[in-house]
């Protein structure tokens, strides 16, 4: 068994409430589940207006494709352009 692990930290530039955060935060979270399949949740900095970590994980068997969908789940969550992403973090676990 293979377990992929990240966490993206996105800027926030227009945000000025919380409540303007949790919609950019929510849309970016449903079209992570909606393309990957993932479990996917806002893991971090949940009182800070500008800044959202989201983390995601994955499971499978093949350490490649893990590997391949986590790379394409940082490129979507760039092009999606509602968030700046400042980091990101991956881990990959055999078991």
């Amino acid at each position: 068994m293979v377990t992929g692990l990240g966490i993206i930290t996105f800027r926030l530039h227009d945000c000025r409430s919380l409540k303007s955060k949790r919609k950019v935060v929510k849309s970016i979270i449903s079209r992570l589940c909606n393309n990957f399949n993932v479990s996917v949740a806002e893991v971090g900095a949940n009182d800070i207006y500008q800044r959202a970590e989201i983390g995601f994980a994955l499971v499978g068997n093949n350490r490649k494709v893990i590997n391949s969908k986590i790379d394409k789940i940082f490129n979507l969550a760039d092009e999606l352009g509602l968030a700046e992403i400042i980091d990101s973090e991956m881990e990959i676990i055999n078991l």
